[in-house]
């Protein structure tokens, strides 16, 4: 069967426009979804205006309860996509490489990706993973890293042993 451990996640979507009430947010729901179909009890869902602050608090709330944080948005060269920045400033420790993973792969869709800031890292035991605020963008993001990520969260919880190497 799965994992017996409990897999919780949290979905930050940040746009002023989402806060507002100006734009439907597209992405959350969608990344709620795939984390929920993918094992993930899904305990927070919250939309965030462009503020590095409020970006920051949302994510150090979200990680005292769930084990992944997705954000989606912010991620772009506009003035106001602070998303990684505020990442940043919460994360004690960086994972390039599942960004650079999502970018790569994002390129093989539209050569956009490459102008993605998202950044990956970790605070206590949580990964928190910026993700594309385009709705197609965000999910083809945490499908790419998703197969990664089970053994990421075991690491963070402790779990530092390895698998036997398999016999050729």
């Amino acid at each position: 069967m799965g994992e017996p451990l409990l897999r919780t996640a949290a979905v930050i979507t940040v746009s002023d426009g989402c806060f507002q009430g100006t734009r439907v947010d597209g992405s959350g729901p969608l990344l709620a979804r795939l984390l929920t179909e993918s094992g993930f009890t899904v305990v927070c869902t919250v939309v965030v205006p462009d503020e590095i602050p409020t970006i920051a608090a949302a994510l150090r709330a979200s990680a005292k309860s769930a084990s992944l944080v997705v954000t989606t948005g912010g991620t772009g060269l506009a003035p106001r996509d602070v998303t990684p920045e505020a990442t940043m400033e919460v994360c004690t420790r960086m994972v390039p490489g599942l960004s650079e993973l999502m970018r790569l792969d994002g390129a093989k869709q539209t050569p956009l990706a490459a102008l993605s800031r998202g950044v990956c890292g970790t605070v206590k035991q949580t990964l928190i993973l910026n993700l594309p605020g385009n709705p197609a963008g965000a999910v083809a993001s945490l499908r790419t890293v998703l197969p990664l990520v089970p053994h990421a969260l075991d690491l963070l919880a402790g779990k530092t042993e390895h698998a036997e190497p398999l016999e050729s």
